[in-house]
């Protein structure tokens, strides 16, 4: 069975930068409050269950960032305030471009002793600098807040903090939980304090169901905003079953399914009302269209209609 959320706060402790994230939340949050202006949450990234306190080993969850990353960037050029909130290491908004050896190919050396330099290869400055120009915007703008967690129980904490300031924007919130967050955990009275040694033998290490977030969350947090989840699935033939069972559980307004083998190509939305298919083709994915981009479109178009619909 799993813990009840209350549960869960009292006997985890936050991150020791908490009290510094979330006055950062608070003033991004404040900062951008004006008549009309949208705001969302995108979280991306795996979390880690520790298996010590003075952690050395862990249980982590598999996710790169990609999507959270691609659709935070979606949502600045639609003029959306953003909050990201990321696993720490994940792929951020505009780097994620040039990760890895990329970015060491785009560049030149030209070795001429005390006057070496580094230049962009001609071929890449059409690829670096629209990237570079969207980067820019958002930075001096100041659109764009960015806020690191590596555990749950950092997840969780700042997850709270971040719904509890926006609040303010009443149906102008949106919340986009791209985050692929561990169902299991070992709650923390019950993890050694130093590194699990081998001589000890096989640890007997038992897991506990993570508590549901999404329904505090959904009802008591943010009760005003537009909350879209996402469902990632192995198995074709659960997939609208899951993303419905969770819509009729949490109340939320909108679950994004995507199977593991085609989740860069297709995806599904489902809402209470009705569910269809956003499928890439051949000949987009090979012009380099991301199916991020087609996603928060829909998503917006979403969170348009609902804001009218919920505006007196």
């Amino acid at each position: 069975m799993a813990a009840h959320w209350e549960e869960f706060y009292a006997t985890h402790l936050p991150p020791s930068d908490f009290e510094d994230n979330r006055s950062l939340l608070k003033e991004f949050c404040d900062r951008h409050n004006e008549p009309g202006r949208r705001i969302v949450l995108v979280t991306s990234g795996g979390t880690t269950i520790p298996l010590e306190h003075n952690t050395v080993r862990f249980v982590d969850n598999f996710s790169a960032g990609n999507r959270g990353a691609a659709s935070a960037e979606y949502f600045l050029e639609h003029d959306y305030s953003v909050i990201f909130l990321y696993r720490s290491k994940s792929l951020e908004p505009f780097t994620r471009h040039f990760s890895g050896q990329k970015f060491m190919d785009m560049l030149e050396l030209h070795n001429n002793g005390p006057n070496t330099s580094i230049s962009v290869k001609p071929d890449s400055v059409d690829v670096l600098a629209p990237v570079l120009e969207n980067y820019k915007t958002a930075q001096e703008g100041g659109k764009i807040l960015y806020v690191t967690f590596t555990t749950l129980t950092d997840y969780f904490w700042l997850l709270r903090a971040a719904c509890e300031c926006l609040t303010i924007y009443g149906n102008r919130a949106l919340l986009y939980l791209a985050a692929a967050v561990s169902d299991f955990y070992i709650p923390s009275n019950e993890i050694p304090t130093h590194k699990i040694q081998s001589s000890a033998g096989v640890p007997n290490i038992q897991l506990q169901l993570v508590p549901k977030m999404l329904a505090p969350l959904v009802s008591l947090w943010v009760p005003h905003a537009f909350v879209v989840s996402f469902k990632l699935e192995t198995d074709e033939n659960i997939l609208i079953k899951k993303a419905r069972e969770a819509l009729n559980k949490y109340k939320h307004k909108l679950v994004i399914g995507n199977m593991l083998q085609t989740r860069r190509q297709r995806v599904v939305f489902v809402s209470q009302e009705n569910s269809y298919e956003l499928v890439l083709s051949r000949e987009q994915m090979l012009n380099g269209l991301e199916i991020e981009d087609p996603i928060v479109d829909n998503v917006i178009a979403s969170h348009d209609q609902f804001v009218s619909n919920t505006t007196s």
